[in-house]
């Protein structure tokens, strides 16, 4: 077998170097060499005369043969709510999140139960058998016919799998894989790709259902190349606090199902459990109602969540008051109040406005601009909305209210969690009259803040 050559080649100009140096010589940039394996040379047509597909003839789109999807269900609903309905074989899938949040967890539910009714292999480069094997008990889990391998090197798995032959892997993490085509240290930016290449492919040809465990960065974003993200079929984030119960699994992509789709999840000395009702926990209001709290209604997916938004407006003894805002992106909330002074006559220029979403939910559509606005007003005024009252809308900067999808849905959900009034934007106002809810439609900024005082 002929040696592996590598080379070194610049993230940023592309210049290829025999060997690594701290600067480019082409572009001059400091740290950009990174390792790869070097490109084989031959004559044009022997590139591609070894590969399976060459001699396939083209197909027109409308002859390619259509079949169901076969999906693995997991045994949390949650989970298989995220995935678009379960595991699809051949499918690799990359959760990621911040240490401790429950992601190791969570996989381990899954395989012991998977490994019930499939040949299952869970693969952990960071944690011996014997750690793996203390969760499982503490979880109480059944692990009998779960097959665990403690292994770094990325042929060595693969040789492995290929002995057992599983339908369902695990590798946690992809930071400590390697190969040894490269002679960088692992969890480098050419580890990371070529020990993912290597698993992905493997896993496509042989038809076994990947998870692949990323580590984060301090921004949240998962760590080594971002051609990692790509070279997946989906990738699942948790979100929430580690000293918190609740943890959020969100899809961000999925080839196999909705984006943005959303689990929620309590963690418990059994592991995590799912919350059939998320939107019961993030509406766990005080008995006694508060000025400064509006309840609006997002759409997560494929189905409606009701959340709580809190607002407090104080007077500020600074120069530049303080715009704080928690699970809502702080440059709209920056722009929510500009529009707010200048198209709803409500000043808060020299007020501290801290803004919060109960729950550690992160509300990213803009559905929720006419409750983060109601709220504020509400506590400004010091006026306290019915705890009845569901909100939403998007506000643009003339000071219309807009539209949101499935306008209608949301507000059956409301009324199904016994909300009596509801104010919208008129164009979701609903054909027919929902018997046990009111709804008002506004159109502008003003009508809103005048149904506010009326309600």
């Amino acid at each position: 077998m002929s040696k592996v050559k590598t080379q070194y080649a610049c993230t940023e100009c592309g210049a290829i170097a025999p060997k690594w140096s701290g600067q480019c010589s082409e572009c001059g940039q400091w740290n950009t060499l990174v390792e790869q394996i070097e490109a084989k040379k031959g004559p044009q047509n022997a590139r591609f005369a070894g590969y399976a597909g060459a001699d396939q003839k083209l197909q027109k789109l409308s002859e390619v043969e259509h079949s169901d999807t076969v999906r693995i269900a997991t045994s949390l609903s949650e989970l298989d709510r995220v995935l678009g309905g379960g595991l699809v074989p051949g499918s690799v899938v990359l959760i990621g999140g911040d240490p401790g949040i429950g992601k190791s967890t969570i996989l381990l539910q899954s395989m012991c139960h998977l490994s019930e009714k499939l040949n299952a292999l869970y693969v952990t480069g960071e944690e011996s058998a014997q750690q793996i094997s203390m969760r499982a008990k503490r979880l109480g889990l059944n692990g009998e016919n779960l097959s665990l391998l403690t292994e770094t090197q990325v042929e060595t798995i693969i040789a492995t799998s290929q002995t057992l032959q599983p339908q369902v892997m695990v590798i946690d993490s992809i930071q400590t894989i390697y190969t040894d085509l490269l002679q960088s240290a692992p969890g480098g930016v050419a580890q990371v790709r070529e020990s993912t290449a290597q698993l992905v492919r493997y896993a496509k040809q042989k038809g076994i259902a990947l998870f692949v465990v990323g580590h984060v960065t301090k921004d949240g974003a998962l760590a080594g190349p971002r051609v990692l993200e790509h070279m997946v079929d989906a990738v699942l984030y948790f979100e929430g606090e580690r000293d918190g119960r609740y943890r959020i699994l969100r899809a961000v992509k999925n080839r196999f199902g909705a984006v943005n789709e959303l689990g929620v999840f309590a963690m418990t000395e059994e592991g995590l459990k799912e919350v059939q009702n998320p939107s019961a926990i993030f509406l766990s209001r005080y008995q006694q109602a508060a000025a400064g709290s509006a309840v609006t209604v997002t759409w997560e997916g494929s189905r409606p969540l009701l959340v709580e938004v809190q607002a407090l407006v104080d007077e500020s003894h600074l120069g530049n008051p303080r715009r704080v805002a928690v699970g809502l992106e702080q440059n709209r909330l920056a722009m929510l109040l500009a529009v707010l002074s200048r198209h709803g006559g409500v000043f808060c220029h020299d007020q501290d406005v801290f803004l919060n979403v109960v729950g550690g939910v992160r509300v990213m559509e803009t559905s929720a601009d006419l409750a983060l606005v109601s709220s504020v007003v509400s506590s400004l005024r010091n006026q306290v909305l019915p705890q009845d009252l569901i909100v939403f809308g998007e506000l643009g900067l003339a000071g219309e209210i807009r539209p949101v999808p499935n306008g209608q849905e949301r507000i059956k959900e409301a009324k199904k969690h016994g909300f009596k009034t509801a104010i919208v934007p008129q164009a979701n106002l609903p054909k027919k009259s929902m018997q046990g809810i009111k709804t008002i439609g506004v159109n502008h900024l003003s009508e809103a803040i005048s149904a506010l005082g009326e309600v």
